[in-house]
């Protein structure tokens, strides 16, 4: 069986909701950091890596996070519409504090890493719930044109 079989069905026996598997799991990089594009290390305010203050440990509200995306040329936005020459990201989160990071794909579609568990590909709404509360800011950045040239929406995508 292959990893991404094996994965796929430990998801589906804990209700994880998702389009694709689309790496093995790892505890080198969280979903912060893979919604930033670093597969290098750990991204949280209070432990791991974080582009703010060196030292200090920080509560993960949305202001810490829109700070540290700021450090990466990210934006707040107002919706996930593709827009060509941009990435987005999704934070997901609370009232209190934010709890996942998804990013877009060219598709249409978002991708995630699960903890230290596997990335997926999936729909925005397919990682709400209880675990990772529900969107609560859209960021994005401007990329190079052979980046930021936006493929179609996949069918059936969002």
């Amino acid at each position: 069986m292959t990893w991404q079989v094996q994965a796929a069905i430990d998801l589906n026996r804990r209700g994880v909701s998702f389009r694709t598997v689309t790496s093995p799991a790892t505890d080198t990089y969280n979903c912060i950091a893979w919604a930033a594009n670093d597969t290098t290390q750990w991204w949280w305010p209070d432990g791991g890596y974080w582009p703010g203050p060196p030292g200090k440990k920080l509560a993960p509200t949305l202001q810490v996070f829109l700070s540290a995306f700021a450090t990466q040329g990210f934006e707040q936005c107002n919706d996930p519409d593709i827009e060509a020459g941009f990435e987005k990201i999704a934070l997901y989160g609370t009232n209190v504090e934010i709890k996942h990071a998804a990013r877009q794909l060219p598709s249409g579609y978002w991708t995630s890493k699960l903890g230290n568990h596997v990335d997926v590909e999936h729909e925005l709404a397919q990682v709400e719930g209880n675990s990772y509360g529900r969107v609560v800011a859209y960021l994005r950045r401007s990329v190079p044109p052979a980046q930021g040239a936006a493929a179609a929406p996949h069918a059936g995508g969002p």
